[in-house]
């Protein structure tokens, strides 16, 4: 008898030793050529090698699977399990991940840092209440205002076709609140959107506007921060329940160690894109005085509003007021010992 089953335990023996990898298949609109695509797919090589090819992450890049709704919807039915999502992609599924992304809200990237500091714990939770993992945010620096008209004033934006993020409520309702007409694109739509005059404004970071090359159609950037950017990889959380112990923590380090990355490197990619703008010709422009506190208090009704309305958690919210509260009293305190020296 185990004359006979011998050469079958044997014949089988290879075959469970090469049983089929788990692939995580991932979207992205990063172009196929920029870093973050080939950091993305170094870390999927090390993955793979050091998991022994038990795990496998294959990326999609340069939006070939479609807008974010499109990518949520193929994360429902397994086709995808995960992406790179900026919040308003994420606001469907997870709208409290949007909470730095309200309108006019931070003055500067360290008061960024601040809040940061005290807040990204909480908000990589709202991911893990979705049923998601994600891997860190990686910062896109400040989202500036790019016209075809200079901006420096409110009376520069009536009547002008405002290009807002497809799934980005806090935007539109604050574009609202200023009384503008704004025109919701999919972020894949924008730069057909610039060519045909279906908009005209655009709000991204300098390094966005390179990537995706919206530069090539603007001439102004107004130098004032208008919204904070990030991103997250996410994965669904039932793909990684999947992996052993040992194989999820491979996948955790190497992703979470380049989004740690691309989080530090987004200051000097946004300066050197800054700089190519301005060697294309493209002008940067000061706000008059007043503009910015002008639009200011309209938009943070507005941002009140929708916390009232469940849009965000109250909660939250009122903690990330009073972080920023607490940096800008400690400045304010700061710069008034110093010129009393």
């Amino acid at each position: 008898m185990l004359k006979r089953i011998l050469p079958l335990i044997l014949l089988l023996a290879p075959l469970a030793a090469g049983a089929a990898p788990t692939q995580i298949k991932l979207a992205t609109l990063a172009p196929e050529n920029s870093s973050w695509m080939r950091e993305m797919r170094a870390g999927a090589k090390e993955i793979a090698e050091r998991t022994e090819q038990r795990v496998q992450l294959k990326f999609y890049g340069g939006g070939v699977m479609g807008n974010d709704k499109k990518v949520l919807r193929k994360m429902r039915i397994g086709q995808l399990h995960g992406g790179s999502f900026t919040p308003s992609g994420l606001n469907e599924r997870c709208p409290d991940f949007g909470i730095y992304g309200q309108v006019l809200t931070f003055d500067s990237l360290e008061e960024v840092a601040f809040v940061r500091e005290r807040m990204d714990a909480q908000v990589m939770a709202v991911l893990d209440a979705a049923d998601l993992v994600g891997f860190g945010i990686a910062g896109g620096g400040f989202a500036l205002i790019m016209s075809q008209q200079p901006v420096t004033r409110y009376e520069d934006l009536k009547g002008r076709k405002m290009w807002v993020p497809e799934g980005d409520l806090m935007t539109f309702e604050a574009m609202r609140s200023l009384d503008l007409s704004p025109v919701v694109l999919p972020i894949t739509d924008v730069l057909t959107g610039l060519q045909t005059g279906l908009i005209d404004i655009i709000g991204t970071p300098p390094v966005g506007a390179i990537a995706l090359q919206w530069y090539t159609k603007v001439d102004y950037v107004t130098d004032f921060p208008i919204v904070y950017s990030y991103a997250a990889l996410v994965v669904e959380k039932k793909i990684m329940d999947r992996l052993s112990r040992e194989d999820r923590t491979v996948v955790d380090e190497v992703m979470n160690r380049i989004y740690k990355k691309f989080d530090q490197e987004s200051r000097l990619e946004n300066a050197s894109a800054r700089e190519a703008m301005v060697a294309n010709g493209i002008d940067f422009v000061q706000p008059d005085t007043g503009a910015i506190a002008s639009w200011r208090d309209r938009v943070i009704a507005t941002n009140l509003a929708q916390v009232e309305e469940g849009m965000l958690s109250k909660s939250m919210f009122e903690e990330l007021s009073a972080h920023i509260s607490d940096y800008r009293a400690a400045a304010a305190a700061q710069a008034a010992a110093d010129g009393a020296d």
